[in-house]
């Protein structure tokens, strides 16, 4: 890296989780009026998975901000009036459309790549287009099928050219209906005074990294550089133009860099207590986490099941802006299943009832069974606690 410029503002580790915790909108009175799509502008990215458990992790995201927001209403929100659009980011995320100019620097690294994972056959990618143009939108089973066999990467020809057109910017995915992506033309999904790659790399990088310095609050490069899945010497090519200022925080061992706007007050208001999708963007970054909240957060679903810890889809529970333990949630019926569940102590109890019983209500559960507490003795605590709410 070049020389850095002084700090301008020496924040300790409180106020730099307090900025991070308003950042991520979870400090303060949230913006009803706007609802999903304001918590969508205001992150910037929000993360799609295929993993479903209490809901899939992009209506956990509005949930946990803004409360038992209708689950029907998360997807309308997302896709309809070309609000949204689906591309890579910090991984497949649903974006805001106004973003889509600053991806051209994408865009154009996938149209100059050389090699691939699938071969493209002779003649898919002009079919797709055409066929798009007629039909569309469609999704890849409509364009001629998915996969050609059930392994889950064997992918049909149509799949291979679809993709490649919405890597390109081409094609845009729309929607998702039943988790499949439903494609159209850019030329159609994208409006007109957005469709464009004008931007030149530099400026698409200084926007991205403005942006995700304003959704994080404050962050190191490395954290800056993860929220959009930028590389390191890419965020130092333009964050000294970015707005962003440097500061120093307490006990974080780099520089960090913070929104001006976010040093402009100090963060005040109400605290949500929730559980986190562990896809959710404060906290997918794991080093980041453990600076800020001193909290070892790892999604186990991928990891053999002898070897987990903290179970298949352990939720963080956050509580008076600290994360105070973990869910690993189930559903019977209409009971939520707490699996799993690992508590910071006794006074952690009361948030974790909580958080469990409001996200019960917003599933239709009318009951939560607790089965196993890292903590035996504070397991008929919880029970307890459960018990009193639900009577």
């Amino acid at each position: 890296m070049t020389s850095l410029p002084r700090p301008t503002t020496d924040l300790s580790a409180d106020e730099a989780r307090r900025i991070a915790l308003r950042a991520q909108g979870f400090l303060g009175a949230p913006d009803r009026r706007s609802g999903v799509r304001g918590v969508l502008r205001h992150l910037g990215a929000v993360q799609l998975d295929t993993i479903s458990v209490l809901a899939r992790s992009h209506e956990l995201i509005p949930y946990a901000r803004l409360g038992a927001v209708g689950r029907k209403a998360v997807d309308r929100a997302y896709w309809t009036d070309t609000h949204a659009f689906e591309y890579w980011s910090h991984a497949a995320c649903i974006l805001p459309i106004e973003e889509w100019p600053h991806f051209a620097f994408r865009r154009r690294a996938y149209r100059s790549r050389p090699h691939w994972n699938h071969e493209l056959p002779e003649g898919a990618y002009d079919q797709v287009i055409k066929q798009l143009r007629a039909e569309g939108p469609l999704t890849a089973t409509e364009l001629g099928g998915a996969k050609k066999t059930s392994d889950w990467w064997d992918w049909s020809g149509a799949k291979v050219a679809v993709e490649r057109a919405l890597m390109y910017g081409e094609v845009v995915c729309v929607e998702r209906r039943g988790w499949k992506r439903v494609y159209d033309l850019a030329e159609r999904a994208v409006p007109a005074e957005l469709l464009h790659d004008e931007l030149e790399d530099a400026e698409c990088l200084r926007r991205l990294v403005r942006l995700a310095g304003q959704s994080l609050g404050v962050g190191t490069r490395a954290d800056i550089a993860d929220y959009h899945r930028l590389k390191g010497e890419q965020v130092d090519a333009v964050i000294a133009d970015s707005g962003l200022v440097l500061v120093t925080v307490e006990g974080w061992s780099k520089p960090a860099w913070a929104d001006p706007a976010a040093l402009a007050t100090p963060p005040r208001g109400r605290h949500r207590t929730t559980l986190l999708s562990p896809f959710d963007s404060l906290v997918w970054e794991r080093a980041r986490t453990e600076r800020i909240f001193g909290f070892t957060h790892r999604l186990e679903a991928y990891v053999p099941k002898p070897k987990r810890v903290y179970g298949y889809f352990a939720m963080p529970v956050l509580a008076g802006g600290r994360l105070v333990g973990r869910v690993d949630p189930a559903r019977e019926g209409r009971t939520l299943v707490a699996r799993q569940v690992t508590l910071d102590g006794a006074r952690a109890v009361p948030s974790v009832a909580q958080a469990l019983i409001e996200a019960a209500s917003w599933v239709d559960c009318t009951d939560v069974r607790v089965e196993r507490v890292d903590a035996p003795e504070l397991r008929e605590p919880l029970v307890r606690e459960l018990t009193r709410a639900l009577a």
